[in-house]
């Protein structure tokens, strides 16, 4: 039997890097003024979307600090702790894997989505993300 426990502030915290951070690089591979409202529109449903310990973890508490220098620097934070999160859920929650694993992907679909189509930049940017969210082999 399998039993969940619950996720530390800091565990919490990873999640919600890996998950807002893979939002915010989709939305900086095509960015454009008017299309910011509907991106954040976009990714907020597919997080409200999600259910259990995913959903707490990125529904309360506080908003991750990305960098915001370069969009290298981000994704060096970003797709580790992407990572990091699913090695945190194997171990907590293995059910959640596949939760969390399915949220960021489709908020990432639904920001690149959310303006004029999938741009290539966007798409680029999600398959790194995909990537990082990727069973170890």
């Amino acid at each position: 039997m399998i039993v969940e426990q619950r996720l530390t502030d800091e565990e919490r915290l990873t999640l919600k890097t890996g998950a807002f951070g893979a939002v915010f690089l989709v939305s900086n591979a095509d960015p454009g003024m008017l299309s910011v409202l509907r991106e954040s529109a976009a990714a907020s449903g597919a997080f409200a979307d999600a259910s259990g310990m995913v959903k707490e973890a990125l529904t309360t508490g506080p908003l991750p600090k990305l960098p915001r220098d370069s969009a290298l620097e981000i994704e060096s934070t970003v797709l580790p702790a992407l990572t990091r999160a699913l090695r945190i859920l194997h171990e907590k929650s293995p059910a959640e894997v596949a939760a969390y694993r399915s949220v960021v992907l489709a908020a990432a679909d639904r920001v690149a989505r959310a303006h004029a189509g999938v741009a290539p930049a966007e798409a680029a940017v999600i398959e790194r993300i995909r990537a990082a969210l990727a069973e170890p082999a």
